[in-house]
């Protein structure tokens, strides 16, 4: 039986290693992907300290009672299983989906907008290795001047904040907007809302470095939310009307109550961060004699990735910096603990799988 390295989460002890597991082998309407790149996510590090969990664990994860770690994946098909469409050959360079349809049980809570119900390297296997298989209609084809790390990260830090400004925030040219927390996400989310055409485009972070970062990806403004001045600076840069989408891509209870104080007329705060603490609204009379709203956002829709390789491949964004560091999928451990402690204040460090087998 060939084997193949994979990142493991043990579900119970909520204990992560790399190890050796049998290749899976693709079933009907499946490929198996040889992985050349996956990101390592804050969403991983939740999974492994247990503020994640899966919410619809597959058969096989529920038996097994681990799962491989891993949502941003791109490689190259190396098999497939029978009834694949003829489109999806051995060789060619694809990109996953972060997640697929569950096949219509009725009983997600997101049912009533189900696009991707069962994540990837949560609810099922994912890209921590050095082969994965996907179902074919979780394929999106690259271009061969797309490199695989860059596009491995599209589907969640780069279409996560692309769908929260885009369709959450439905983001308007002219728009003040905010943007709390300059990491793996807000990093993007700060392009991307420049992309669009907002002015201006605040970013938030309390780290020099990611305030610096923020300005190289095109921040008009990055403040310290713990300076002195910081309220005037804001009100400052908006001509006094305040925020117009306000983005927490952090998931820091402090960052979303200033986010909410910082709303102008009309304001609107969106929740891209994850985090399992409550959300307070300090000054209830004022957010609702302003028409504040506040808007939960999770993930993307597979048209996202879709529309982001088409405008990377066309140039209008480059992903190349996003790309902290490369790291062998061996120390991917390493790599989990580098993000949680913000060490090298990463965007996306990228796992390189080696394909030599045991």
């Amino acid at each position: 039986m060939k084997t193949m390295l994979a990142g493991r989460l043990r579900l119970d002890t909520r204990t992560f290693a790399v190890e050796e597991v049998p290749v899976p082998i693709p079933g009907a309407g499946e490929v198996l992907v040889e992985v050349r790149a996956a990101g390592v996510c804050l969403s991983d590090v939740h999974l492994i300290d247990g503020s994640l969990s899966p919410e619809f664990p597959v058969e096989s994860v529920a038996e097994a009672g681990a799962v491989t770690l891993g949502h941003e994946v791109a490689g190259v098909i190396h098999a497939v299983g029978p009834e694949v469409a003829g489109e999806w050959a051995p060789g060619t360079r694809v990109v996953l989906q972060a997640g697929q349809a569950c096949g219509g049980c009725g009983g997600c809570l997101r049912r009533s907008s189900c696009r991707q119900p069962l994540t990837r390297g949560v609810d099922y296997d994912g890209g921590w290795a050095q082969y994965a298989v996907a179902r074919e209609d979780t394929l999106v084809a690259i271009p061969d001047g797309l490199p695989f790390d860059q596009a491995a990260i599209i589907p969640d830090a780069v279409s996560t904040p692309y769908a929260a400004i885009v369709e959450t925030g439905a983001v308007r040219p002219a728009q003040a907007v905010g943007i709390w927390g300059a990491g793996g996400l807000g990093a993007h989310g700060i392009r991307l809302a420049r992309m669009v055409g907002a002015a201006p485009v605040i970013a938030v972070d309390p780290l020099p470095t990611a305030r610096e970062r923020a300005l190289a990806f095109g921040a008009d403004l990055a403040l310290d939310p713990t300076a002195d001045g910081f309220a005037e600076a804001l009100a400052e840069a908006t001509a006094g009307q305040g925020i117009e989408v306000a983005f927490d891509f952090a998931g820091v209870p402090a960052a979303r109550a200033q986010a909410v104080a910082a709303l102008g007329a009309d304001g609107i705060l969106v929740l891209a961060g994850l985090t399992p603490e409550s959300i307070v609204v300090g000054d209830s009379t004022g957010f609702s004699y302003r028409g504040n709203q506040v808007r939960g956002h999770y993930g993307s829709g597979p048209e996202h990735v879709e529309q982001l390789i088409g405008l990377t491949s066309a140039g209008r964004i480059d992903l190349a910096p996003s790309i902290t560091a490369h790291i062998p999928l061996a120390e991917a451990a390493d790599a989990v603990a580098r993000l949680e402690k913000k060490i090298g204040d990463p965007i996306r460090f990228v796992l390189i799988p080696s394909t030599t087998r045991r």
